[in-house]
């Protein structure tokens, strides 16, 4: 029994929710913008300096094309946290418990795959095959400066360091991708993080483990939806 002298002790307060980590493609993203503002200038040019039915066809393209732009540049995005995955992709919400992730594949695209057997596709990390040659190829320059340097009487002890070692880091760099694991595309990176993720709080049970859940993004389909339909009728009508 609690007493105005001896008052209760304050329950704790509740665990702050975990808090997400979002990937995007900054690539997307910016070719997204760009072709925002070019469909829109022409659009609305068309809407009012246009004569006749070409205002009405500017008006359906534009409640077309725009949603469609949204849905596939700047739309998709991955949230990771302890707990889950969450993929929003162009017409698709996904949410996956860690508990349930089989695994994560990168091969020509990067995939989630479920427990159930289920696979999505995480459009906001996109493969770049170019981005991995790159990266191939910064690896196996590392790897032969750094053999170059390690020969016996090589160059890399000689000129004051202007080897391997010197000539503004060009040595360095070799060291650098040695001291922090070989040259990875950055998509792959992205796709290393959330395994590490997944390796962490995969068998967790409590709040990883749950079902999967996939919500349709009406908000984008509908409109396009919409200005497809209308867009169709005008071209009937003639």
């Amino acid at each position: 029994m609690t007493t105005p002298d001896h008052p209760s002790p304050a329950s704790p307060p509740p665990a702050p929710a975990a808090r997400d980590r979002i990937y995007r493609s900054p690539l997307g993203m910016t070719g997204g913008v760009l072709l925002l503002l070019l469909v829109c200038w022409l659009g609305f040019d068309a809407l009012f300096k246009g004569h006749g039915r070409t205002p009405w066809l500017a008006l359906a393209g534009l409640i077309l094309i725009v949603p469609l732009i949204i849905a596939f540049t700047l739309r998709p995005a991955v949230f990771a946290n302890e707990e889950r995955l969450r993929v929003r992709n162009p017409f698709r919400v996904i949410t996956v418990p860690w508990g349930e992730v089989a695994s994560l594949r990168s091969g020509y695209s990067n995939e989630v795959l479920t427990r159930s057997g289920a696979k999505y596709q995480l459009w906001a990390i996109p493969v770049s095959l170019r981005a991995r040659k790159k990266a191939a190829r910064r690896q196996q320059r590392a790897a032969a400066d750094a053999a170059r340097g390690a020969r016996p009487g090589g160059r890399g002890g000689g000129l004051g360091g202007f080897g391997t070692g010197g000539l503004g880091g060009f040595g360095g760099f070799g060291a650098h991708g040695a001291e922090t694991g070989p040259a990875r595309a950055e998509t792959d990176k992205v796709m290393d993080d959330l395994r590490d993720i997944l390796e962490r709080h995969g068998e967790a049970g409590g709040p990883a483990r749950g079902e999967v859940t996939v919500r349709w993004a009406y908000e984008v389909a509908a409109p396009a939806v919409a200005g497809a339909v209308l867009l169709a009728i005008l071209l009937a009508v003639g």
